[in-house]
């Protein structure tokens, strides 16, 4: 499971986010870019996933499993994604959002097997409002694994959590995507967020990526 980038740059009106640059990121591997507000990161995952809208514009290929999907909806593309925000539908309990977007015949036996390996055993029947921070956000990551995606964009995922929270979540989130060997690329103003001895790439003022 597979990232590529391909002569991939971005831009708002005249001016450069991103310059064109390639990235190939390994089954299992995160990558981390960092980079100040407004330089273009979570810009590039929408591009990746295929929402980008509004000013910013973007050239350049990407490829899942060597498979170019850049002219595809963003659900054919089989990327899933993470925000600061968990975004689970509040009209749901626990068990209809993570069955949301699951294929399959046993994917009730999987939603319940998710549950305890993410230490939530009995929270099927819960409403979304009556979860913790950390229970949400356990939520929303089994959420985006069960859909079985072939790449993982993570967009400040763990901003909004506190530290030790926010220790735990990481383990938990770096350890399911290793588990399940999914290429991932996560954007971060923090530093402490990157995986230890994963690669580190920055944004230079001028658009270009380099490695940390």
């Amino acid at each position: 499971m597979t990232l590529a980038l391909r002569q991939v740059s971005l831009r708002l009106g005249e001016r450069v986010l991103l310059a064109p640059f390639s990235l190939d990121v390994a089954a299992g591997d995160i990558v981390t870019l960092m980079g100040p507000s407004g330089s273009g990161k979570s810009s590039l995952l929408s591009f990746i996933g295929g929402d980008l809208a509004g000013a910013v514009t973007a050239t350049g290929e990407v490829l899942v499993e060597g498979v170019a999907v850049t002219s595809l909806a963003p659900e054919r593309r089989h990327i899933g994604r993470l925000f600061q925000d968990d975004f689970l539908f509040p009209h749901m309990t626990v068990a209809e959002n993570l069955l949301f977007g699951m294929g399959g015949e046993d994917r009730g036996a999987r939603m319940a097997l998710a549950l305890v390996e993410a230490g939530l055993e009995g929270f099927a029947a819960r409403a979304p409002h009556t979860l913790s921070g950390g229970e949400r956000s356990r939520v929303a990551l089994l959420r985006s694994l069960l859909a079985e995606p072939k790449v993982m964009l993570l967009d400040e995922p763990f901003a909004k959590l506190d530290a030790e929270l926010r220790q735990a979540m990481r383990g938990l989130v770096f350890r399911s995507l290793a588990t399940r060997k999914i290429a991932t690329l996560l954007v971060s103003h923090d530093p402490s967020d990157a995986p230890a001895g994963g690669r580190l790439l920055r944004i230079s003022p001028t658009g270009e990526l380099r490695d940390d």
